[in-house]
């Protein structure tokens, strides 16, 4: 598997259930060395929960128990992994290995942080599972992997759902928030039109994961909501540190948060005697790791100097944390006693591996010194033989690139060569315009110079112990630096780069609250407004006094649109982004749920209607005071009455919660709804009719605005017989001129409730509102007015 930025995913999961249907997971990320351990109670019979988790992290290995040895339930959730996941590796391990005693025990001894800082003491009957998966997880990462994990390296977190927002599979694939929706059909160029594509313009490896991550799971913390945004304040208004911020992060590698897991393992022993390839190539990745980390060190006054005199409060923490830390000037001298101060990271793959063979200072190690002589020596000598060659065969224009996996080779233009190459030449290929082939003189040099290569990466290991162990101690400080730079790569690179590139005041600062209405003012769709700069904003509004909004028109009027606008911009106040508006305000949501789309799930044998009905089964059973949820075309799979009696008591049910709902339909008997219950708004988006066609507007009004046949007007444009048409425009006369009778008695029948219920909204509206005393009480006095003449 991998993941968007083309790299396999390295998530090594342990996956545990009980009888009573809990589930304890354990996420090791193998590159960030990080542990992330979740534990809840399963509340769908499909595992939805569950398939979150795993579609988030995108596992390359996942570990469960045998399920011979299984207890009710666990059978379940290897079926799972069997059924949806058969693209990673499953592990079968004994029930015994998922022991939550030692996975305690493991956990506080590995963790950076204090156990107290974690939460293990107070907390340890309730994440028991997730230590027994940790448990397993890092039993199998040690033995298969053949290192040990060094005691208060690893960065580990209890991810529970208080912590960050929950967005189901289905609603990350309806929301476009990773990859588009039918991506195959646009081809790679569409990659623009997921949010994450749109965002990705980190620099870093593990800024891009964190944006990945955040967007999966945007935060639910308003006062670290707010300290990104005030953050972004800064930037937007400090240009200065804006573009020193964007210049100083380019000098930090891209792979900066890998260099921590080279640390955190510790591979076995490397003596004399063992020079194996396999322990040349270990000693390689840990070489360039030291390097990396030197590259990174050196680049923090440059970052100090940036940051000296930021305002915002995590700016402020983020210089007072590293660039006043003593720690990052130890760790630099120390690796300036080892190694040499010109070594560099390089990208160049035979100046890396110069730059790794010379990276011990000369006169350290007697033997180290023989082997680069005979490294220099067989380089220099493949050299002497491409002058020679181009010499003899009258090739003045061969050269000798090089890569890691086959060496040194010589490139010939094909123009250069009349007719057939000397026979001397070998492993002969054509390669667009030139010739890539090799000799056996050349062959013996490679094998020499990569021999002596290795004898001088193992030889510079043994030089670097003591330095290794030293910096293993202050893993910690180099765990809160990876972090760090992360969140400074996503909210520079990525928000305030794509807040800059819009026109001023295109993304505003979203404002939250506690409990009040969810109000956005000229939204745009973030992805869609990128493509078309005609974009067409509407606004939301939901209170407790107006929670569902019944959004309806004609199809290809905008509002599966609309739904997937609203839900963005959420997820991106929630991330501590800018929004595509000219003014929100939100209450924090904890659940995201969307009901979208229509389609057969061959996988489970499953018609559109079924799909349609186990996803609002999920949504239902998962619905918390707090959730938003848009629902788009519901009960549409069906029969007429079905599915409109269907839709009416799906809604009925979501107005009986404090749930904040978004239901688009075309179905116009909904919009009784309104009529019997205060906290129901209609919307519709506009359509003109001309000359029999739709002239969409893509602009949301108040209340029902009934469009005369429209389905007829586009079956007609589609194509289908004008007989057909007439046929079909009688029968639905006669239909809809019995229920807009009925429907006007309805609407009279509860008219005083309705204006009661408006007189709440606006109350509460005031109740939230940043004016006044005297602007209040001026509002209050024309809304008592208006109340009293009945213009409500």
């Amino acid at each position: 598997m991998e993941d968007e930025g083309g790299e396999k995913s390295s998530f090594v999961i342990g996956l545990i259930e009980n009888r009573a249907k809990e589930v304890g997971v354990a996420a090791f990320d193998l590159r960030s060395a990080s542990l992330h351990l979740s534990q809840y109670i399963e509340t769908s019979s499909s595992y939805q929960n569950t398939k979150t988790l795993l579609h988030f992290y995108d596992a390359m290995v996942i570990i469960v128990p045998p399920n011979k040895l299984a207890p009710d339930g666990m059978v379940e959730v290897s079926e799972l992994v069997d059924r949806f996941y058969s693209s990673a590796k499953k592990v079968i391990m004994a029930r015994g290995c998922f022991d939550d005693t030692k996975g305690a025990v493991v956990v506080k001894s590995l963790a950076a942080k204090e156990p107290s800082a974690l939460g293990l003491d107070t907390y340890y009957k309730q994440y028991y599972l997730c230590l027994a998966a940790a448990a397993a997880t890092i039993k199998w990462i040690e033995a298969e992997k053949g290192v040990v994990v060094t005691n208060h390296s690893l960065l580990v977190t209890f991810n529970g759902s208080f912590d960050h927002v929950n967005i189901d599979a289905t609603s990350v694939q309806n929301l476009e928030i990773i990859e588009p929706l039918n991506s195959t059909l646009w081809g790679t160029s569409n990659k623009k039109r997921s949010i994450f594509h749109m965002l990705k313009t980190t620099r870093t490896i593990g800024g891009s994961r964190l944006l990945r991550a955040n967007l999966l799971q945007p935060l639910k913390d308003i006062e670290t909501i707010n300290a990104r945004l005030d953050c972004l304040d800064e930037l937007m208004s400090n240009e200065e540190l804006f573009f020193g911020l964007t210049q100083v992060l380019r000098k930090f590698p891209k792979e900066t948060d890998r260099v921590l897991c080279h640390f955190c393992f510790k591979p076995k022993k490397v003596t004399n005697e063992v020079l194996g390839v396999d322990n040349a190539k270990k000693s390689q990745v840990l070489i360039s790791s030291i390097i990396l980390l030197k590259t990174a060190l050196e680049a923090l006054p440059l970052l100090s100097k940036v940051l000296k005199d930021a305002k915002s409060f995590l700016l402020g923490n983020i210089y007072k944390s590293i660039c006043e830390n003593g720690k990052y000037a130890s760790i630099r001298k120390r690796i300036g006693d080892v190694i040499d101060e010109d070594v560099l990271h390089a990208r160049v793959p035979f100046v890396a591996r110069t730059q790794q063979c010379f990276a011990v200072k000369a006169g350290i190690d007697g033997l180290l010194d023989v082997a680069r002589r005979s490294f220099c020596d067989t380089s220099e000598a493949i050299h002497n033989l491409a002058n020679k060659y181009r010499e003899d065969f009258q090739l003045p224009n061969l050269k000798i690139p090089f890569n890691n996996r086959q060496g040194f080779y010589f490139s010939i233009p094909r123009k250069d060569i009349n007719g057939k190459l000397p026979s001397k030449f070998i492993q002969v290929l054509k390669h667009g315009n030139n010739i890539h082939c090799s000799t056996l003189e050349l062959a013996s040099l490679n094998v020499r110079n990569k021999s002596a290569a290795a004898e001088c990466y193992i030889r510079t290991e043994l030089c670097l112990e003591g330095l290794i162990d030293s910096i293993r101690e202050d893993i910690s400080a180099l765990t809160l630096l990876a972090e760090v730079l992360c969140l400074l790569d996503m909210i520079v690179n990525s928000f305030a780069h794509t807040i800059s590139t819009k026109p001023v005041d295109r993304y505003t600062r979203p404002e939250f609250t506690d409990n009040g209405p969810l109000a956005i003012d000229s939204g745009r769709h973030p992805i869609l407004e990128s493509l078309h700069s005609d974009f067409i904003p509407n606004n939301i509004f939901l209170s407790e006094a107006s929670n569902m909004v019944i959004v309806m028109g004609p199809n290809m009027s905008g509002k599966s649109t609309y739904l997937q606008q609203v839900c963005l911009i959420v997820i991106l106040a929630q991330i501590g982004c800018y929004v595509p508006s000219r003014f929100s305000s939100l209450r924090v949501v904890d659940r995201i749920f969307t009901r979208m789309g229509t389609g057969d799930n061959l996988e489970s044998n499953s018609s559109t209607f079924m799909t349609e009905m186990r996803e609002t089964s999920f949504v239902m059973q998962n619905i918390s005071p707090r959730s938003l949820i848009v629902m788009d075309e519901l009960g549409r799979a069906t029969s007429s009455a079905d599915g409109f009696a269907i839709a009416w008591s799906c809604c009925e049910h979501l107005l009986s919660l404090k749930a904040y709902t978004i239901f688009a339909t075309h179905m116009e008997n909904l919009s009784e709804l309104a009529t019997i219950y205060p906290n129901v708004k209609i919307l519709h988006f506009h359509v003109d009719v001309k000359n029999n066609r739709l002239d969409f507007k893509f602009q949301l009004k108040d209340g029902l605005r009934h469009v005369p046949h429209y389905g007829l007007l586009l079956a007609g444009i589609a194509g289908l017989p004008s007989s057909v048409i007439e046929t079909a425009r009688s029968i639905t006369s006669k239909i809809t001129e019995k229920e807009v009778r009925r429907m006007e008695v309805n609407c009279n029948q509860y008219s005083s409730v309705q204006m009661v219920y408006r007189i709440a909204q606006r109350l509460i509206c005031l109740k939230y509102s940043n004016q006044d005393e005297d602007s209040i009480r001026e509002a209050l006095q024309n809304l008592k007015e208006s109340f009293i003449d009945g213009k409500l």
